[in-house]
């Protein structure tokens, strides 16, 4: 049976959503759950930039055949100039409005499209944004580096399967997998918009449909970044996120982000109605 992850693979390849923005912050109420030690994790803000169209989860040939009397598993890893070249530009303009850095990570050590991945990025960085801090990291190097001194990072751009991979490895610094929201942008449109789509990056959690147990955060962040960045409402946007900062601060937590002191979790509605009160007396 087709699994939903391959009809959310292909909404994002036939929206030509390019661009998949995942950032990775870490609330200051919540830097005792982060998997690192407090000082490592607290004020981290960092945004990774994953390609999200092609590379390996889309390159041909894939399948499985049999090659004599044994089963061959085949994925190709494919990328072009300009599909560098265009990811490459959505992170060094994320990184102008944000500390002006900017890490690329790949394996040009042992693969050919990390080489050409990196010459790409370098040659963008050269012409048109050399006001940008670049650095090149390999992607296991940079796997390592985010578990050791996350905070040294900025904006991260990679490609999809390793933005996969470290987007994942960065939640778990900021204290719950719940917490974590997504963009994935595509080419501007007529009104000078990006195509977008936005979720949060945890799954649907079948498991607990129904009772009441989800954190909402994710998916409220998640609308925050709607307004920022499809209907240019930076600053609603920023008072949504205040108002998540306000109620963690004020102690309410869900199920997910219950330490060891025995405190009652909140309801997935409890925990939305607060942020809205937030928002409102913010207003």
């Amino acid at each position: 049976s087709l699994k939903p992850e391959r009809g959310l693979l292909r909404l994002r390849k036939e929206m030509d959503l390019f661009a998949n923005l995942r950032p990775a912050q870490c609330f200051d109420a919540l830097a005792d759950f982060s998997s690192l030690k407090r000082e490592v994790v607290a004020g981290l803000d960092i945004m990774i930039v994953r390609e999200l169209t092609s590379g390996i989860y889309f390159g041909e040939p894939r399948g499985i055949i049999r090659e004599g009397n044994e089963r061959v598993g085949i994925n190709t890893q494919r990328y072009t100039e300009s599909e560098i070249d265009r990811v490459a530009r959505s992170a060094f303009e994320l990184a102008r409005k944000r500390a002006g850095k900017v890490c690329s990570m790949e394996k040009a050590n042992v693969m050919e499209s990390g080489i050409l991945w990196r010459e790409v990025v370098q040659k963008v960085h050269d012409e048109d944004y050399p006001d940008i801090e670049l650095s090149h990291m390999y992607a296991d190097a940079g796997a390592m580096q985010l578990c050791r001194w996350p905070k040294q990072f900025d904006v991260i751009v990679t490609d999809n399967l390793f933005g996969d991979l470290l987007s994942d490895a960065a939640a778990m610094l900021t204290g719950s997998l719940g917490m974590l929201p997504s963009a994935s942008l595509g080419a501007p449109m007529e009104n000078g918009r990006p195509k977008a789509l936005y979720e949060p990056v945890h799954g649907s959690a079948p498991d607990i449909a129904g009772q009441g147990k989800a954190n909402p955060i994710a998916s409220i962040l998640s609308f925050a970044m709607a307004l920022r960045y499809s209907f240019d409402l930076g600053e609603e946007g920023a008072r949504l996120e205040a108002a998540v900062e306000t109620v963690l601060a004020d102690g309410l937590r869900t199920a997910d982000l219950l330490g060891e002191d025995g405190a009652s979790p909140v309801s997935t509605s409890q925990m939305g109605d607060a942020i809205v009160a937030a928002l409102e007396a913010s207003l």
